[in-house]
């Protein structure tokens, strides 16, 4: 019966391994033994994950159907470790991070839930703190630059298949990249648009009309 928990088991962690992005990806899992015995199945038992919130400590039931049947739950224990970016030297708080700033190197990241895999995802970002040497880095050690502030003048872009249409407009709202914001476009309407860059925004309410203007 333990075999078919780490089965499962593994299975589980290699999907979600596949599906994070994880660099290199290696496990190791260890199936909790009760102390209490498995009566014998008549048919196959069937294992259904329970609990895979933390991988450091997952809960997986076995499950034998019928009317003599029982159902007996397992802790996995993973230990998962990847390439993970970490500080290449110290960093200042509030310096935004460059290429040289960053690493690849394996640790264990069982119990780190937002640990990153492409260093490019943190490049253009900036520590809350000072961040050490060797830090491994985590998405809530970081913030995104503002990129867009109230009042500034942007570009709102809009693009649906081959064609691309913008026109000027100003922030009433600042913003990172990603951030929604409000923008007054040319014609004084307010619109919600998403930052994409440096002055750069796209609307999500309502498409830019093909008659606007181009700067």
């Amino acid at each position: 019966m333990p075999l078919a928990v780490e089965a499962a088991a593994r299975s589980h962690v290699q999907r979600w391994a596949d599906s994070s992005g994880l660099v290199e990806p290696k496990f190791e899992l260890n199936v909790v033994r009760g102390s209490r015995p498995l009566a014998a199945c008549r048919q196959a038992v069937t294992v259904d994950a329970v609990d895979t919130r933390l991988p450091s400590r997952m809960r997986f039931a076995a499950v034998c159907a019928g009317a003599d049947g029982w159902r007996y739950e397992f802790v996995v224990r993973a230990q998962i470790s990847a390439r993970i970016a970490v500080v290449a030297s110290d960093v200042p708080s509030g310096k935004v991070l460059t290429d040289e700033d960053v690493l690849l190197e394996r640790h264990d990241i069982s119990g780190i839930a937002d640990s990153v895999s492409d260093p490019q995802d943190v490049v253009g970002m900036s520590g809350k703190r000072a961040l050490r040497s060797g830090e491994v880095l985590r998405m809530n050690l970081l913030t995104a630059p503002t990129v867009v502030k109230r009042g500034d003048a942007v570009r709102i872009v809009a693009r649906r298949e081959q064609i691309e249409v913008s026109m000027a407009g100003e922030a009433l709202d600042s913003g990172a990249r990603g951030a929604l914001v409000r923008v007054r476009n040319a014609n004084g309407t307010v619109i919600r648009a998403r930052v994409t860059g440096a002055a750069t925004v796209e609307p999500v309410d309502m498409p830019v009309s093909t008659n606007s203007p181009t700067p």
